[in-house]
């Protein structure tokens, strides 16, 4: 798979990810879900954007720096999750 295929992959996959958070959004104000449960998908929707963010900047910088793109790697949602703003 070529850098930008694989670019868009991740980028297939996150427009994904937010379009079943919007759906969850609307599912509760629908009242179809519970806030409990709603919260409990958003936060594992949020965490996996999170990685996959992580990678496609992973990628790009290693773009930059004139390296395989495909040397980055999905790191673990503990070790994402820890990162400062």
């Amino acid at each position: 798979m070529s850098g930008s295929e694989a670019e868009r992959k991740i980028l297939g996959h996150i427009t994904e990810m937010i379009s079943q958070e919007k759906d969850l959004r609307e599912r509760l104000a629908r009242q179809e879900i519970d806030e409990p449960t709603e919260r409990a998908r958003l936060a594992g929707l949020e965490t996996e954007l999170d990685r996959c963010w992580d990678l496609l900047r992973q990628r790009r910088a290693r773009i930059e720096a004139g390296q395989d793109p495909g040397g980055a790697n999905v790191r673990p949602a503990s070790e994402v999750e820890g990162y400062l703003s």
